[in-house]
């Protein structure tokens, strides 16, 4: 076997005619600054030809695979990449227990191992051994009665014998904000229905008053609704042909005509439009999804979710973390005997397996019941690294893409050492990584630099941490080199501070919270500890329209702002035809520029023929794409160039037009540090484009997808957008992990920012693990201790200094 996959004259991308050898059966890190070529380099010449060269060996056409721009590539071995733009389940049915199949282990054994009550004689009986596993029925042991056998099936949510009949097995309703609807402190006539104007309250209060009649009895419309009767009420909300209604007049007919009193009923009338609008309704901002008033978000019937294992039902268990439902299959796991082959032993010791492998690679918060949706990159990253842990294949190469993005030093160690498990089953694992805790564990790190862009490509270190150190050219051994600027002075603040009190959310445990304003402050604690229910699920949520209290008691203090950006990880969007000039609006600039050029006159060319998203001036082939999918039926389907357009996206007449010798799509494809040049007199696109520079996203291109950013390239693109809207006013910045997929190097620049706002007068709060980030914050709020059921609360507040000083603070142990 070879020991190096050896690569020579890369020249994809920005990389500059780059080869090298990476040994192969080792730990081995590929670093350097945000867009040097690290993601070129591993995912689009590494993983893409070891995939191209293994449909190739299988006999399958690659010819719509693109070769990468090299001169030759050997050693390679099957890969499995493992990144952060993993398609995760967007159905609401796909959960954490669901994806990793540790909630079928779960329902096997509620169904061998259940305890149910008799509804006859009510005693505790579990299912006969003995019994045949196609019975649809089974006989209690103490009186003989006959009753429903039990089978896995009855445990998920997903079937017809198990799923809840209210909610479908979704565990939440669709329910509507009444109190936002109905002011029941007025009257109909001062406007107690929110949604109506006064014409309407004169239309339909009119045939409300008719329909009263009509039942014998009448309608004040100038008493407040919290006075009327219950019968009046059930008039108004929900109309004369809704049950909760004509349950009070079973013999009377209702009405034939509005006129005469046909009214609808406010909460009828808004469902019946939001079906009808696909959900699209005016009113949706009133729609809200509720816990299930039937299974009360357990999901399942009533017969599944009364049995019992080990003295919990299936919904207690999924609903609890991974780290506490270890400890309760450990528990079940004391009664089998040590000889015990059944099914049922088993599962329970296969279950604890795959637990205590998501636990080591540090999310053991995650209950089984956590929707995939709702995982951040680096969640559903790890997720599947414990699950492919339990694999036994060796030889393979293992891709990963920044595996500690989201994860607190506290359990990065875990992480390393799963990595370090896959190498000793005689596998290779490559990781992109600025992690520094990461690289010092490598076997071999690869440094690209010097920059990012035209200025990056290059390998500028090879070799263990200590010896890029000693490499001049490397960017991380000089970083490594430089003494980390010591503040001496913090801010003090305003004075002024807002305060969340009493947050229960989720797994906060209650606390009260005072953030103080004019600082830039960080947030920190291991994974899970609740850092994102108290920024985001309550100080963010708190400024949206229509808001609801919901997890704590109130807020005080943000009165003085004039309004709160919040700039999570969550992704830009899932349209491909957004890309990074339509998304920070510039485009607009651009088109509007290429329309006003003498040639695009002649040709009878406006703005619109320059836009790839609309009829015109586009390719229609791909409708302005560039590329064009290729089923590939049993595998993601393909992206392949547009064979008519050659990826250009415009017709001929479109591109015939150009500025400065370049064509509209000529633009898409050159870096926005290249463009700068290109655009000089045009200073609005100029702004934009050293705004874009400031963030350090000055390597990607106008054209680039959004859906292929990072989550930290996301999260800075709308950083940008925002701070190019220049705000009036005193405004809150709250961001999740900004550090993510960010050089040390790039770091600097982004503090560098973040500073800038906080000295302009804005405030910045910030989720944070990044160490170099905190030691910078004014202001430190460490919760925990740890994650899940055992977090949640407030371990130490004040300066960096402080927080260090603290012994019960996992953060101060690595500040």
């Amino acid at each position: 076997m070879t020991d190096y996959i050896h690569i020579k004259g890369a020249s994809e991308n920005n990389l500059k005619n780059v080869s090298l050898a990476i040994p192969k059966q080792q730990f081995v890190v590929i670093t350097g600054p945000s867009g040097s070529g690290k993601s070129t380099l591993v995912l689009d010449i590494i993983q893409r030809e070891s995939q191209r060269q293994y449909m190739e060996l299988n006999g399958m056409t690659t010819n719509f695979i693109n070769k990468p721009k090299m001169e030759s590539i050997s050693g390679l071995s099957p890969s499995i990449g493992i990144g952060q733009q993993q398609s995760t389940n967007r159905n609401p049915r796909s959960t954490v227990g669901t994806v990793t199949d540790m909630y079928t282990y779960l329902r096997i054994i509620y169904e061998k191992l259940g305890v149910r009550e008799c509804p006859n004689c009510h005693e505790k009986i579990r299912k006969p051994k003995d019994l045949d596993e196609e019975s649809e029925t089974m006989f209690c042991s103490a009186c003989g009665y006959e009753m429903a056998n039990l089978k896995k099936a009855h445990f998920s949510f997903n079937t017809i014998e198990g799923a809840c009949e209210a909610c479908s097995g979704l565990g939440k309703k669709l329910g509507i904000r009444t109190e936002q609807v109905i002011d029941d402190e007025k009257s109909l006539n001062e406007g107690a229905v929110v949604i109506w104007n006064s014409a309407i309250t004169d239309y339909y209060g009119n045939s409300a008053m008719a329909a009263a009649k009509h039942y014998g009895f009448t309608l004040d419309k100038d008493l407040p609704v919290k006075e009327w009767t219950t019968v009046q009420k059930d008039l108004l909300y929900y109309g004369v042909e809704d049950e909760r209604f004509t349950k009070s007049y079973p013999k009377v007919q209702p009405p034939k005509t509005v006129a005469k009193g046909k009214f609808e009923g406010v909460l009828t009338g808004m469902w019946r439009r939001y079906r009808e609008k696909g959900g699209n309704s005016g009113e949706a901002d009133f729609f809200i999804q509720q816990l299930c008033p039937e299974c009360q978000g357990t999901k399942l019937k009533k017969q599944s979710r009364e049995v019992t294992v080990g003295g919990k039902t299936i919904s207690d268990v999924s609903h609890t973390s991974l780290e506490l439902i270890l400890e309760w299959v450990e528990g079940i796991s004391r009664d089998f005997d040590e000889n015990d082959e059944s099914v049922a032993a088993s599962l329970v010791f296969e279950l604890a397996e795959k637990i205590k492998r998501i636990i080591h690679v540090g999310i053991g918060y995650l209950s089984m019941e956590r929707q995939s949706a709702t995982l951040s990159g680096g969640e559903a990253q790890r997720l599947r690294l414990a699950t492919i842990l339990g694999s036994s294949l060796t030889g393979v190469l293992y891709i990963l893409d920044e595996p500690t993005a989201g994860l607190h030093p506290k359990d990065t160690q875990g992480l390393v050492d799963v990595l370090k498990q896959l190498r000793k089953l005689g596998n290779s694992v490559l990781v992109i990584e600025h992690d520094v805790d990461v690289m010092k564990q490598a076997d071999w790190i690869i440094d690209l630099g010097p920059g990012a862009g035209i200025n990056g490509g290059e390998i500028v270190g090879e070799g263990t941490l200590p010896d890029l150190m000693e490499q001049g050219k490397s960017v991380t051994g000089a970083y490594l080199k430089e003494e980390e600027a010591h503040i001496t002075m913090r801010r003090k603040g305003s004075g002024q501070q807002i305060t969340i009190h009493n947050a229960y959310k989720n797994n906060l445990k209650n606390i009260t919270v005072s953030i103080p304003l004019g600082c830039f402050i960080a947030v920190t604690g291991v994974s899970g500890s609740g850092k994102s229910s108290l920024l985001f699920d309550i100080l963010a949520a708190s400024g949206e329209e229509g808001h609801v209290n919901d997890g704590y008691d109130k807020i005080t203090g943000t009165d003085r702002l004039s309004r709160m950006v919040t700039v999570d990880q969550s992704s830009l969007t899932r349209m491909q035809r957004s890309n990074v000039a339509t998304y920070t609006e510039i485009y607009t600039l651009f088109r509007n520029l290429f329309a006003k050029l003498p040639q695009a006159k002649e040709s009878g060319l406006t703005a619109k023929h320059f836009s790839f998203n609309t009829e015109g001036g586009r390719c229609e082939h791909c409708q302005g794409m560039g590329f064009v999918f290729t089923p590939m039926y049993f595998l993601p389907d393909l992206e392949i160039v547009c064979p008519v357009c050659s990826g250009k996206r415009f017709k001929e007449e479109v591109l015939a037009v150009t500025y400065k010798g370049q064509s509209i799509s000529d633009i898409l494809n050159v870096s926005i540090e290249e463009s700068i040049d290109f655009f000089i007199g045009q200073n609005k696109i100029v702004s934009t484009i050293e705004l874009l520079c400031e963030v350090g996203l000055g390597y990607l291109k106008w054209g680039q997808t959004l859906t292929t950013l990072s989550g930290g390239e996301g999260q800075r693109l709308k950083l940008a957008k925002e701070l190019n809207r220049h705000a009036k006013g005193e405004t809150l910045y709250i961001l999740d992990e900004p550090s993510t997929g960010l050089h040390p190097n790039d770091v600097k620049k982004l503090l560098v920012l973040l500073n800038k706002l906080v000295d302009e007068g804005h405030n910045v709060i910030i989720v944070e693990h990044n160490t170099q980030i905190i030691r910078q914050a004014d202001w430190v709020i460490d919760l925990g201790p740890e994650g899940g059921a055992r977090g949640g609360s407030i371990i130490a507040q004040g300066t960096p200094e402080e927080i260090k000083a603290c012994e019960n603070s996992y953060t101060g142990k690595y500040l």
